[in-house]
């Protein structure tokens, strides 16, 4: 297992990016949550197959359609979380 934190800048918030990143993340059987945080970016917790991970970082750079992101910070953390499923949190 591998876990990671991601910070997403840009237009990430108001345009569905939350809904698309816990739909790709599901597809891709990944585990965690994502948020919007009062800073204006999207904050998420990802646990799963580092390769699925990775794909799944590769596509935040495109996201929906009216999102434009400008940059991902990447945090590795402890891979010991214990998510039973991808939650989108409002």
């Amino acid at each position: 297992m591998y876990a990671v934190k991601l910070l997403i800048y840009g237009n990430v918030q108001g345009v569905g990016y939350r809904r698309w990143f816990e739909k790709e993340a599901l597809q891709l059987e990944l585990k965690g949550y994502v948020k919007n945080l009062v800073s204006g970016e999207v904050e998420a917790v990802v646990v799963g197959d580092e390769q699925a991970i990775l794909r799944l970082i590769r596509h935040c750079y495109v996201g929906p359609l009216r999102a434009e992101v400008t940059s991902i910070e990447q945090y590795k953390i402890n891979h010991d979380l214990d998510f039973t499923d991808f939650e989108m949190i409002r």
